[in-house]
């Protein structure tokens, strides 16, 4: 099994899946997370609680949309993995590189040999 984290209304979560199915999760929790911030856009300050509820309704508004013959939603375009890959290398180096900065300076005075 596969183990992905994925970003819905700000929050990140840490999802299993079957191997092979990364990017379809990815995908599907971008229309949830576009769905929350719209319902988020909509009614201003909301609690956890009522931003999923907002969302989940504006996601049964899209499939009860869809079965009657709409288009529905533009979906989000497919996540590169090759892309996702590199960005999570880089911000890796970039957190060393930080560690490194904010580590306490050790300061030792220059040795002359004679």
């Amino acid at each position: 099994m596969a183990n992905i984290e994925v970003e819905i209304a700000g929050r990140k979560y840490s999802v299993a899946c079957r191997d092979g199915e990364e990017a379809h999760l990815r995908s599907v929790a971008a229309l949830a997370d576009k769905r929350a911030r719209d319902a988020a856009e909509a009614l201003g300050s909301l609690t956890e609680t009522r931003q999923l509820l907002f969302t989940t309704l504006l996601l049964a508004d899209d499939v009860k949309d869809m079965q009657s013959g709409g288009k529905g939603p533009t979906p989000p375009k497919p996540v590169d993995d090759e892309l996702v890959t590199g960005l999570e290398s880089l911000a890796e180096r970039v957190e060393a590189l930080a560690r490194r900065l904010e580590a306490p300076a050790t300061l030792e005075e220059p040795r002359l040999t004679p």
